[in-house]
């Protein structure tokens, strides 16, 4: 009787061991195994080189916006600097006019008296 309990405890035992190696085995499964390579290399590198080149494109268009922005703020500054040198001209020659206007005024009274 005791060869056939050690025999059946030493089968036990071996099964046993044969079972908690498939479960590990069934644990370590290439997909799963890659699936934690990957969440450890994203984790390094968050970005690959794909989202590097998107950013940097993204960043390109919006320098290249605000390029564009600030040529367009230029111009219309420049624009409202032309108009006002333009109406300040015409201002000074009103004044000037006036000035005659009234000058013409004082000889036609002078004359007059």
């Amino acid at each position: 009787m005791n060869r056939l309990s050690t025999v059946l405890l030493l089968g036990t035992l071996t099964m046993t061991t044969i079972a908690h190696a498939d479960a590990l085995d069934g644990l370590f499964d290439n997909s799963i195994v890659g699936s934690i390579s990957q969440a450890i290399n994203d984790a390094y590198n968050p970005n690959d080189s794909r989202n590097d080149d998107n950013d940097d494109r993204r960043w390109d268009e919006s320098q290249r916006r605000n390029d564009d922005d600030r040529h367009q703020y230029e111009d219309r500054r420049r624009q409202l600097e032309d108009r006002r040198r333009q109406l300040d001209d015409q201002q000074r020659q009103l004044d000037q006019q006036r000035r005659q206007l009234e000058d013409d005024e004082r000889r036609l009274d002078d004359d007059f008296r």
